[in-house]
């Protein structure tokens, strides 16, 4: 089941209408005029399509993973449309309880959880899924009657390959990961261990995400219900819930979702059917596909020039906010929408060009060698899909300042009302995290 063109249509259209919006005043009171935008409808519409993917009669909790926009109020707006939250991170847990989430609708992941993040988490209540048996160990001397009923569960690496980009990829055979089911032995450590603990009761695993197939992610998953359902032979019961990760991928090239939250779960049903049958409760920790298509980041063109006979715009957006897209364009695209100085789509001549951001190494481009809407100083440069991993997640190369984040509602009439979700941070804010004292300040 695909999104359809008019949810598309109806995202575009808010985009269109922020960025005319923005060009007007908000923008030019920015300097320099470079700000992020997240629209708060989207939000809205993507976890509606998140939840009536999954079947209604199934316990389950969709975990948002934080890591993908931990922007509290960002956070805040998922919370208020029914997810939860999934941490892997002290930070990202003190934004989730910023956020608002109450301890029960929290997931702890982490690689390389220290003794105290495990104990928060489990005299919380907090939901934790352990990574290695030395992990493990740990637990078991944190582990005391006084504490809520834990739910804890062991992360499975079901080593079933790669995707396209490898660093996204976590079922190989030798990512850092989970437990590998595979290797010689750990099947049968692993039953062991779980025999050994009655309160080990879940299951995780995350296959991977940008680049990993949907056929793939559902043959990591069904290994895991595999393993759910060894253990649950052996001790009637002992499994409750299957932590299956996130991992929807998404197509940069459109407005259109494709593959959708109905796709994922359709192949789930044909990989697992036992994971959809009521058997299980279900975690999920989808990031990239809830927030990717909610936001934007809009940059004044500040000059142009030719170089070698091509024309090269530059901008204030760049490897500072889409840092994958600069240092591996090929794995990760983006699109780059012109508009006229006014905020309008622009209508000029398409030309050949580059869309080069404020970073001094040679390959800080948003594009290369793009055909667009010819760009001349003052116009519009707009990178969309970039709600997730880009803006929340700033690379502080040469100490540029994180640009402010709004948020966006547009009314029955077209009118659209901006709201502050993160302020710009400031010079001084650079100084003062960099180990110094703002001037003018003792």
């Amino acid at each position: 089941m695909l999104s359809t063109p008019i949810a598309a249509s109806a995202r575009q259209a808010r985009r269109d209408r922020a960025v005319h919006a923005a060009a007007h005043g908000l923008l030019d009171r920015l300097d320099p005029p470079l700000a992020a935008f997240v629209d708060l409808a989207g939000i809205a519409e993507s976890v509606h399509g998140l939840r009536s993917a999954w079947p209604s009669g199934l316990d389950v909790l969709h975990a948002f993973a934080a890591k993908a926009n931990p922007l509290v109020p960002v956070l805040a707006q998922l919370r208020e449309h029914g997810m939860g939250c999934e941490v892997s991170s002290p930070g990202e847990l003190a934004q989730a309880r910023a956020a608002g989430f109450a301890p029960g609708a929290l997931v702890l992941d982490s690689p390389v959880k220290t003794l105290g993040e495990l104990a928060d988490a489990l005299a919380s209540g907090i939901a934790v899924n352990i990574d290695n048996f030395e992990e493990l160990e740990r637990v078991d001397r944190l582990i005391t009657p006084d504490l809520p009923e834990p739910r804890v569960g062991v992360r499975l690496n079901p080593q079933v390959g790669l995707g396209a980009i490898e660093a996204m990829s976590t079922a190989g055979r030798t990512t850092k990961f989970g437990i590998a089911l595979d290797d010689p032995g750990n099947r049968e450590r692993l039953l062991d261990a779980y025999r050994a603990r009655p309160w080990l009761r879940w299951v995780h695993v995350h296959v991977g995400s940008q680049g990993v197939p949907l056929e793939l992610n559902a043959a990591g998953v069904a290994a895991a219900v595999g393993f759910a359902q060894e253990v649950n032979r052996q001790r009637p019961g002992q499994i409750v819930g299957i932590d299956v990760g996130g991992g929807l991928p998404v197509d940069f090239t459109s407005d259109t979702d494709s593959p959708t939250f109905a796709d994922h779960v359709v192949a789930l049903r044909r990989a697992a059917p036992a994971l959809l049958d009521g058997t299980f409760r279900v975690v999920t920790e989808y990031g990239r596909a809830v927030m990717a298509r909610n936001g934007f980041v809009a940059s004044r063109v500040e000059y142009t020039k030719t170089s070698g006979g091509r024309r090269i715009a530059l901008t204030h957006a760049g490897a500072q906010l889409v840092t994958r897209t600069a240092f591996a364009p090929d794995l990760w695209p983006l699109r780059v929408l012109a508009y006229d100085r006014d905020g309008l789509p622009s209508r000029t001549e398409p030309e050949v060009q580059d869309i080069g951001g404020p970073c001094c190494f040679a390959g800080d481009l948003l594009a290369r060698e793009r055909l667009l809407p010819r760009l001349s100083a003052g116009d519009l440069v707009v990178v969309p899909d970039t709600g997730a991993y880009s803006f929340s997640s700033p690379f502080h190369y040469n100490s540029l300042t994180p640009p402010p984040v709004y948020g966006f509602d547009v009314d029955g009439d077209g009118e659209v009302r901006f709201t502050v979700l993160r302020a710009a941070e400031t010079v001084d804010d650079v100084v003062a995290r960099s180990g110094g004292i703002p001037a003018g300040r003792d």
